[in-house]
């Protein structure tokens, strides 16, 4: 019995062992796994999955004087000064500035700022960059009134005007300095590096070293682009580590990508789906009046009809500004009949729309083609909102006073190349003037086309008046508001009169996104989103 016992006793213990055994292996398996769950996780990327219209046409900022181009700028480079929400003047690369004399002014730059080729920002930059702007095809009317920049020092440079003139700083927010040492000699085909071709290679076209708080980082024309964070910019705000840019050119399209969360933010938001996004949880929309007028151009060397100012002014009339805002823009622009917008220098409240058929009638009836003609016609299909419509409206309300008109559109990519080379009778154009001045659309749109000067680069239909061109210039340098806001005025009632073009509307500003951006706070009139400020909570 005894036996027995004992081997029982044995036996208990070693269960009792085993089972000790097992909980203290049960155990330290347990702390490991509560150690392998409380391992910090490597955080996600915060990558904005953004859906425009298009996408840039280059990675050269002076290729086009664009608004897309520009919106890449602010991506990639940085600018001397920019405008802030309430359009004040914001120092950027520039600290501050002063005035030295009527001809000079004077920006101190800010220091330890690099390139993204890890080069250092200085003045020498800059000068390099006026230098390039005055060479460029877009840019050279806008420049035209610049001698040119010199460098004091490594980080202060001045900017000199050939007289005196009061928008030095609104152009300093067209300046966004190129690497120096980047663009200069000679890349591995044998070409200058600081090459301006437009339709065709060129290293600056293909290759980026901005400033900006972007770096393009993988790029596919019309495909996508990605935009990656650049480690060493100099400003820390934002929290977007990579953008990846995709080109929807269809507005239901674009919006369908929102509304299903394959994209975060969409721009621009057509005028039928704003209800919808406004509405939408999980959204939010921005919206604001523009400034950026549309406009057809109306070629008076390609088609004589075109020469004849009561054609023009019958086209005028024929068309109905107020009813496309209304049915196609859904009322979400405000017609024009002119130029600039209220607020602007050369607004005048009398040259209002003038929608009436029967006298655009009558004027054809008096002109030198009562029988009607034919022309040509060019419009993109993704740069303007709802352009293509647009467009077609307009073919249609020019048939009812004799005028058969062939229309042709095509993406924005392809749409720049054939309105430079003026290939149809009509073209449609838009524009935002890049002073935030009256004087800016007389420059490029106005002014009888200079290839030397730069001035009226966006004129394809070759409208000139020597008085407009006189105005123009005179008020780039008058210093008194009374007297500038006159000879602008003046200039929009010349074209008003002369019908020098066809002025369509001033179009609104939308933009749309996911809730828990600062979405409202990046956004502006000039239609140039900071994403580098934009904040994903």
């Amino acid at each position: 019995m005894m036996s027995t016992i004992k081997s029982a006793g044995k036996f208990s213990l070693f269960l009792l062992t085993l089972i000790v055994a097992a909980m203290l292996l049960a155990g330290c398996g347990e702390e490991k796994k509560e150690e392998k769950a409380a391992a910090p996780e490597a955080p996600a990327k915060v990558t904005l999955k953004l859906a425009m219209d298009a996408d840039p046409v280059s990675l050269d900022p002076h290729v086009q004087l664009s608004g897309g181009m520009l919106q890449y700028s602010h991506m990639v480079f940085d600018s001397l000064v920019r405008y802030d929400k309430d359009m004040n003047f914001q120092p950027r690369l520039a600290e501050k500035w002063e005035r030295i004399d009527d001809l000079t002014m004077r920006f101190h730059l800010r220091k330890g700022v690099k390139f993204h080729s890890g080069n250092p920002f200085t003045a020498a930059d800059v000068v390099f960059t006026i230098d390039r702007l005055k060479k460029s095809d877009d840019y050279k009317g806008l420049f035209e009134p610049f001698v040119g920049a010199k460098a004091i020092d490594d980080y202060t440079v001045d900017l000199i005007t050939k007289s005196p003139y009061g928008l030095v700083l609104n152009m300093a927010t067209y300046v966004f300095p190129m690497d120096k040492a980047f663009y200069s000699g000679t890349d591995d085909k044998g070409k200058a590096k600081d090459l301006i071709i437009k339709t065709d290679y060129s290293f600056a076209n293909e290759n980026e070293s901005g400033t900006g708080p972007f770096m393009v980082t993988a790029r596919e024309q019309g495909v996508k682009t990605v935009f990656t964070r650049f480690a060493d910019y100099w400003e820390k705000t934002g929290n977007i580590e990579e953008i990846v840019l995709s080109p929807i050119k269809n507005d239901a399209t674009r919006v369908a990508a929102l509304l299903s969360g394959d994209v975060d933010f969409i721009m621009p938001v057509p005028p039928q789906d704003l209800d919808r996004i406004k509405t939408t949880e999980g959204l939010q929309l921005v919206t604001m009046s523009g400034s950026r007028i549309i406009t057809f151009q109306l070629n008076q060397k390609s088609n004589p009809a075109l020469a004849d100012p009561k054609v023009r002014l019958a086209m005028a009339y024929a068309y109905d500004n107020n009813g496309v805002v209304e049915k196609i823009m859904k009322g979400f622009a405000t017609a024009a009949g002119q130029m600039s917008p209220k607020g602007y220098v050369g607004y005048s409240e009398k040259l209002a729309p003038r929608y009436d058929v029967e006298k655009a009638k009558a004027l054809m009836a008096e002109s030198g083609f009562p029988n009607g003609f034919e022309a040509t016609m060019i419009a993109p299909n993704n740069r303007y909102v709802n352009d293509e419509k647009i467009s077609e409206a307009f073919v249609s309300m020019m048939s009812k006073i004799g005028i058969k008109i062939s229309l042709k559109t095509m993406p924005k990519a392809q749409y720049w190349d054939e309105f430079d080379a003026q290939v149809a009778d009509i073209q449609m154009i838009g524009w935002h003037s890049d002073t935030e001045d009256s004087g800016n659309f007389y420059e490029f749109l106005s002014m009888c086309r200079n290839a030397e000067t730069g001035y009226g680069q966006y004129n394809s239909g070759n409208y000139c008046n020597a008085k407009v061109d006189e105005l123009t210039l005179a008020a780039q340098v008058e210093t008194d508001p009374a007297k500038r806001a006159a000879q602008c005025q003046e200039v929009e009632t010349i074209q008003y009169d002369e019908a020098g073009f066809i002025p369509l509307h001033w179009q609104n500003l939308s933009w749309a996104s996911k809730t828990g951006m600062n979405t409202e706070d990046i956004v502006n009139v000039m239609n140039f989103p900071y994403f580098g400020d934009l904040v994903i909570k």
